[in-house]
């Protein structure tokens, strides 16, 4: 139990520890427009972060999610243009949301049915979403309706209301997670398939609905890519390897099988955080990917630490139980 709070504990530290240095050496950071700008700034990130972590449960992850964004950000500036009004603005969200799912459905299918690895499954997707943009939007043009992106970035004070919709659904999404038969049925899949589809459990289906929930989540966080660029642009969406940095960041486990949404969305703002800072100290942005990685090999050494002895026991016994050593012992 303790270790399941590490990441909790460490993720909340350095969010505090950052800040503190930061107010320190510039009294920008905790004025209420960067603070309002720091919170949504950390939505897409958030949200795309949770769909990873979702397909990290599974044992798989996805590096699509840029692109699908990116493509979502697109298809947006097609089906919500400034002149969309009234009803007509729902259509124009299901398509973007209709990308979504077909994307994650495209990955499912590659993934369980035709049984590619995840990584080279994900990345196929990546690089036809990424022509299709650019097909689509060679460059960045076709304003989006700031109706709608206005009303996905509405504050009270300085907090986004849906800033406090994503920390209750994090929550929830935990307390599912760990106190509901399909969590256990998420976690069992990815922790061991096999004696999962042994005790009954539908693995095929957990997995399939873990990519489309995944891409999903995606096409949602797209819609707040779209209330920042407000442009159909071909060429922004960089979130893949964040959110998985997120995800892990967070407690789950590259494994499968391990993870927090309440992590996942800590350490999603945490990231966001450094790239909010980094330009109050003038500092270059290559500052943030190597501090990224730095922050994903330290996490992988703490939390997974624990594993990595077991594992060099269990070795140490079955080399020395094998009988050709034994003789020798004897001998």
């Amino acid at each position: 139990m303790r270790r399941g709070f590490l990441p909790l504990v460490l993720m909340t530290a350095l969010i505090v520890a950052l800040g503190a240095y930061a107010d320190v050496h510039s009294s920008v950071f905790l004025s209420k427009s960067n603070l309002n700008s720091l919170l949504l700034q950390s939505m897409p990130l958030v949200i795309v972060s949770f769909g990873q972590a979702v397909a990290l449960l599974v044992g798989g992850f996805d590096v699509s999610v840029a692109a699908l964004m990116t493509m979502c950000v697109v298809v947006a500036s097609f089906t919500l243009t400034p002149s969309t009004t009234g009803l007509a603005i729902v259509p124009g969200v299901l398509a973007v949301v209709g990308v979504g799912v077909g994307a994650g459905a495209c990955n499912a299918f590659l993934i369980r049915v035709l049984q590619l690895p995840s990584i080279v499954a994900t990345l196929g997707t990546l690089s036809v979403l990424e022509g299709l943009s650019l097909l689509l939007r060679g460059y960045p043009q076709g304003p989006i309706n700031t109706n709608v992106t206005g009303k996905l970035v509405t504050s009270v004070g300085f907090v986004p209301v849906a800033f406090v919709g994503v920390v209750i659904l994090a929550a929830l999404a935990d307390g599912w997670l760990y106190r509901s038969r399909p969590g256990l049925a998420l976690r069992g899949v990815g922790l061991d398939a096999r004696s999962s589809r042994r005790l009954g459990m539908p693995t095929s289906l957990v997995v399939i609905l873990a990519f489309v929930v995944c891409s999903l989540m995606a096409a949602f966080a797209g819609f707040y890519l779209a209330a920042e660029v407000q442009v159909g642009s071909p060429i922004i969406g960089n979130q893949a390897l964040e959110s998985i940095a997120a995800a892990v960041l967070g407690g789950a486990s590259l494994a499968g099988g391990k993870g927090s949404f309440v992590g996942t969305l800590l350490a999603a703002f945490f990231l966001t955080e450094i790239d909010n800072v980094l330009p109050l100290f003038q500092e270059p942005a290559e500052y943030a990917d190597m501090t990224i990685g730095v922050l994903i090999l330290l996490a992988l050494v703490l939390y997974q630490a624990p594993e990595l002895v077991e594992r060099l026991r269990s070795l140490r016994r079955r080399v020395g139980n094998t009988p050709a050593l034994q003789g020798e012992t004897q001998a």
